[in-house]
């Protein structure tokens, strides 16, 4: 089954995947708002009771690690994006994001570029 997060979740994933690790007050640390050391353990506590992520004692803190990669989760939430806010069109997000006035041109490139790899990869196989 593929991961999914709460916003408040995926704050928290996302500094355990910058960091590689960290303690409950690390990530608090590292969080915007600041949030209660109770509640940042409580979110790490649902993620790991969810398996995504895992802990090892460190001293009297633990140190807490992600269990699920970043790209499986991105997947995950762009799959359920395209589901809930586009109607499941996949074209609709790419016009979407191609519409974005705040892509710079190069950034309009490397997308080009990525269709233009895939389009050749399926023309191959």
């Amino acid at each position: 089954m593929s991961p999914t997060f709460t916003d408040r979740e995926l704050d928290v994933m996302a500094v355990l995947w910058e960091c590689g690790s960290a303690t409950v007050r690390e990530v608090q640390e590292r969080l915007e708002p600041d949030l209660a050391y109770t509640t940042v353990l409580t979110i790490l506590r649902t993620l790991e009771a969810k398996g995504h992520v895992r802990h090892e004692p460190e001293g009297r803190a633990h140190r807490y690690y992600a269990t699920v990669e970043r790209d499986a989760a991105g997947a995950s939430a762009l799959r359920r994006l395209v589901s809930k806010v586009f109607e499941g069109s996949p074209e609709a997000l790419l016009t979407q994001l191609v519409s974005n006035e705040e892509l710079s041109d190069e950034d309009l490139r490397r997308l080009r570029r990525l269709l233009d790899e895939r389009l050749g990869k399926e023309a191959e196989g």
